[in-house]
């Protein structure tokens, strides 16, 4: 189930739309923002249909958005929602590898992109830039991002080529390694069958791998070591 709040008695706090699918995640986030005198949080939701809809009943500023929504991928969701009003202000907030996220993030429209595992001071400092209209990222990887945004690959840091990977490439490859089969992934993405396995071979093409095994084994290896 999805919770809607109603908006703060003052003006003066911005709403917060929280997606995230996991439930003590979206506690740990009322906590932080609950200590904030100008932040409030109007909504959760723990999917994509969720979250459209109380986007529409709570009129959020900011929604502060997991990539990771059970079997939805959310950097559709940004796009789904930017469909709807390219104002909207989106800070992503995951344990994804930020070296290899946070462009796909802001590629897709997001305004920020920041790990969980960041003390409550940096996420509320994020929330509050965001709410400002600026872009925020992690230190370490602004040089990173900006790198690959203006075209050069050679930014100093490994991602075992999964950089290379078009964002339902990488989906593909994630499902992969997660053990997801291709008749699955094709279900769960609203894709053919056909279209899967043609993923499948790109990624084997660009990661230089030779079979159907070597591409399953990255795979697995990639989710253990980034996810």
């Amino acid at each position: 189930m999805h919770a809607v709040r109603k908006p703060p008695a003052s003006t003066s706090k911005a709403r917060i739309l929280v997606v995230d699918d996991h439930p003590l995640m979206r506690l740990a986030v009322q906590e932080i923002v609950r200590e904030a005198p100008d932040l409030a949080i109007c909504g959760e939701a723990s999917d994509a249909a969720q979250a459209l809809d109380l986007l529409r009943k709570t009129q959020p500023q900011l929604i502060l958005l997991d990539l990771s929504l059970g079997e939805e991928f959310g950097l559709d969701l940004i796009r789904q929602i930017l469909k709807t009003d390219p104002s909207w202000r989106i800070l992503v907030l995951s344990i994804y590898d930020e070296a290899l996220y946070a462009e796909r993030a802001l590629r897709a429209g997001a305004r920020g992109y920041l790990n969980k595992r960041e003390p409550a001071a940096t996420i509320l400092a994020a929330i509050r830039s965001v709410l400002q209209g600026k872009i925020c990222l992690p230190p370490g990887v602004i040089d990173h991002v900006l790198h690959r945004l203006g075209g050069s690959h050679d930014t100093g840091v490994d991602m075992g080529g999964a950089e290379l990977l078009s964002d339902r490439e990488l989906q593909t490859f994630e499902l992969l390694g997660m053990g997801v089969s291709s008749s699955q992934i094709a279900k769960r993405l609203g894709l053919s069958l056909k279209t899967v396995e043609v993923y499948r071979e790109r990624i084997k093409e660009k990661l230089g791998l030779s079979n159907s095994n070597e591409l399953v084994r990255r795979a697995v290896e990639w989710v253990l070591t980034n996810t």
